[in-house]
């Protein structure tokens, strides 16, 4: 089955909106096997999202739209797609109660032009969103599936996961099984991954797609075929192969992230940590209690930006920043230390840096980065230099600043 993406919005076409859903049904389309073949944008304009469908339903088997499901005027999808169809708009009593109620239960006012959002072109399946107004549908012509969802991330990835992926699991080749592995890899780039595994990556059964996100490398390792255990024996063969070519630099695998591995870690090893924290501005914090359960190893942090905090919470001492500079080695090491002493822990994870894009010197340009962890008797110090936009920079430093406990952990 091949398919294509309609994503409507003129919000989308002005950049005032990311289309992540996109991505995310392209994503999960692969799991199911179900080949993207093109992903189009259009305005709210009638004619030309009447246009882009009929194009599309000449080419792909499996029509995915998304957005102009709500209940203004530029919501079009429906009375489009009716119209593609020859099918007439029928109103939907049970969905138009539905909506009504949710109205009630929110204390909103439910007016007239809401019922749009519970009319739908005659055969439509009803899709139904427990989290909005705005109910999707699948509908047939012939051998042609068209499925519509609502625009907000929020509302559209539940409806796919629940109602959307179960059907299309059923509608797909006999036979046919499609499973994936995913490697994930953190302090390399993608090139020098890429480099590392260049043998691997030419082969085509099982296929390996790289993918960077927020800083890692994620390696999606993908096989099809009819017998499960051959294809289970075919991705760990090729597990195999590149966990020998890239060692300790894969943390995990699927959907864990980096905080849940070290969350674990800390756990089985039963630590406590604490941070302190100068260019990630909180972020390793941030990532760190966004594990559930992270009170039981997570004591405190500090965000400690100026050179008064860092003397006066962490106790880094006024001649290693007057010496030395906020951003050495030397005033990390302190700060770990402190940080440690100062919430009784077991581990101090520290973090100071030039975030940029202003700030640098020639000694000291923007990216650099040091990153110290201190335990009762030992305490370790790393120096990095990143590239890039700040944000980049923040997120880059505080992946390295959880890795780097990682490894001490394992």
């Amino acid at each position: 089955m091949n398919a294509e993406i309609i994503s409507i919005g003129t919000e989308l076409l002005l950049g005032q909106i990311v289309d992540t859903n996109s991505a995310y049904l392209s994503q999960k389309l692969a799991e199911l096997g179900i080949d993207i073949y093109l992903k189009t944008t259009v305005g709210d304009n009638k004619r030309r999202i009447l246009s882009a469908l009929k194009k599309t339903l000449k080419r792909a088997e499996l029509i995915i739209t998304v957005g102009g499901l709500g209940p203004t005027q530029d919501d079009l999808t429906k009375k489009v797609i009716a119209q593609a169809l020859n099918k007439e708009m029928i109103l939907n009593k049970r969905v138009a109660k539905m909506i009504e109620s949710y109205f009630l239960r929110q204390g909103l006012k439910f007016t007239e032009n809401n019922l749009q959002q519970a009319r739908f072109p005659q055969g439509a399946k009803i899709i139904y969103n427990p989290l909005g107004t705005a109910p999707g549908m699948i509908i047939k012509k012939e051998d042609k599936i068209i499925i519509a969802l609502p625009g907000p991330p929020r509302e559209l990835k539940p409806m796919f996961e629940e109602q959307i992926f179960p059907y299309l699991r059923k509608k797909k080749s006999k036979g046919m099984i499609i499973k994936s592995k995913v490697l994930r890899v953190v302090g390399l780039g993608e090139s020098l991954v890429e480099e590392r595994i260049k043998e691997i990556l030419r082969q085509d059964s099982p296929t390996i797609a790289p993918l960077v996100s927020q800083g890692e490398v994620h390696l999606r390792i993908t096989a099809k075929g009819d017998n499960k255990s051959e294809i289970d024996k075919r991705i760990r063969e090729v597990k195999k192969k590149i966990k020998r070519n890239l060692g300790d630099y894969i943390y995990g695998e699927d959907l864990k992230t980096l905080e849940e591995v070290v969350a674990n870690l800390l756990l089985k090893e039963k630590r406590t940590l604490s941070v302190a924290e100068s260019c990630s501005g909180g972020l390793i914090s941030h990532k760190l209690t966004n594990v559930s359960g992270s009170s039981n190893y997570y004591l405190g942090g500090i965000v400690c930006y100026s050179n008064k905090s860092k003397i006066d919470l962490l106790r880094v001492p006024k001649e290693t920043i007057a010496q030395k500079g906020a951003v050495s080695r030397e005033c990390a090491i302190s700060m770990a230390k402190g940080v440690r002493m100062r919430f009784s822990a077991d581990l101090g994870l520290a973090i100071t840096g030039i975030a940029g894009p202003k700030g640098g010197t020639k000694d000291k340009p923007v990216g650099l980065v040091y990153i110290a962890l201190a335990d009762k008797k030992t305490v370790q110090c790393q120096e990095f230099k990143f590239r890039g936009a700040r944000i980049f920079i923040k997120q880059k430093a505080s992946l390295s600043a959880l890795d780097i406990l990682r490894r001490y952990l394992k």
